[in-house]
């Protein structure tokens, strides 16, 4: 017994099928170009926000300044009201990024999210913060030890120095513990030019330095 199809009811299933496909391509482009404005203009925003409410802090402290660059000024908030929580950068890789409260969906597409119930930078503590791997943490997989990780907030400018880069896997909730210490530790998803979602982490720990 031979089964025949025929060639005309094929033809409009693959136009129909094509029609589709098209249809979603236009749709994932469309939706990664809006992603891409979007994170530009809130990071835009967000950096002339910060270096407005620096420049208003510093006026306000010029008649009282602090004993050295680390200290806080007096009544200082941890974040602006709208979650902002200052601005991280690594000169050697040109990276410069907005870090705001939070690892939510649209607080990752548009920024790096402090990750919530670690310490905030100036508090003794293990400050966490996450990024994706394919936008703002990208840059990451350059880093080397003795790399300088600058974070800007309301609280002061502070420095931190990479002191060890590792893979783990996802549920090693360990790299966020507690510390004695005042460290900063940056997580992404693990290998960056992974198809589909990434099987590891990458953790990078840096140790703040005082002067």
């Amino acid at each position: 017994m031979r089964l025949v199809v025929r060639k005309e009811p094929l033809r409009r299933i693959l136009k129909w099928a094509q029609r589709v496909l098209f249809t979603c391509a236009v749709l994932l482009l469309g939706y990664c170009g809006f992603a891409l404005v979007d994170a530009w203009n809130f990071q835009r925003r967000e950096k002339r926000d910060l270096e407005q409410l620096l420049s208003e802090q510093r006026a306000a402290s010029e008649s009282t300044p602090q004993p050295d660059s680390y200290a806080s000024p007096k009544g200082a908030p941890a974040a602006a009201t709208d979650g902002l929580i200052g601005r991280i950068e690594i000169p050697r890789l040109l990276l410069s990024v907005v870090v705001v409260e939070g690892i939510d969906k649209t607080a990752l597409r548009r920024a790096v999210g402090h990750i919530p119930g670690t310490a905030l930078p100036g508090e003794a503590g293990n400050v966490g913060l996450a990024g994706h791997r394919d936008t703002f943490f990208r840059p990451l997989k350059d880093l080397r030890i003795r790399d300088e990780v600058q974070f800007s907030t309301l609280k002061g400018n502070f420095k931190y120095e990479v002191e060890s880069l590792r893979v783990v896997d996802p549920d090693n909730v360990g790299v966020l513990a507690s510390s004695g210490e005042n460290v900063l530790t940056m997580v992404t998803c693990y290998p960056f030019y992974y198809v589909g979602p990434a099987p590891k982490r990458w953790i990078v720990r840096a140790r703040q330095v005082l002067r």
